[in-house]
């Protein structure tokens, strides 16, 4: 299990632990954590699971795919270095202390 910690816009912390091979879209969902609404349901077909990576992570997560980076376009203020769809995220063990922040609304 990877321990991911969800910070919602008004500061209130999640921390849930996550099974490798879910995706942290999936962590969340499953998890009840409020601000991911996973409209499309993980298909990167629209951008309500937007988070913004903490800086620390950012280097660590695999890149952006071409689909992520354009659906991006269409996410609430989004973040040339730390936004993320947190769909596209696969949990990996070495996830271990993830922390993402979720804007302060999906579009």
């Amino acid at each position: 299990m990877a321990k991911i910690t969800y910070i919602e816009h008004n500061g209130t912390t999640h921390e849930v632990d996550v099974k490798p091979g879910m995706t942290v879209m999936e962590g969340a969902r499953d998890n009840g954590i409020p601000g991911i609404d996973a409209d499309c349901g993980g298909a990167c077909a629209c951008s309500t699971c937007h988070v913004y990576v903490d800086a620390a992570w950012v280097d660590r997560l695999p890149a952006k795919e071409p689909m992520e980076e354009d659906m991006l376009d269409f996410a609430f203020e989004p973040d040339a270095a730390r936004s993320r769809l947190t769909c596209q995220i696969k949990v990996t063990p070495e996830m271990d202390g993830l922390v993402v922040q979720l804007p302060e609304r999906q579009i």
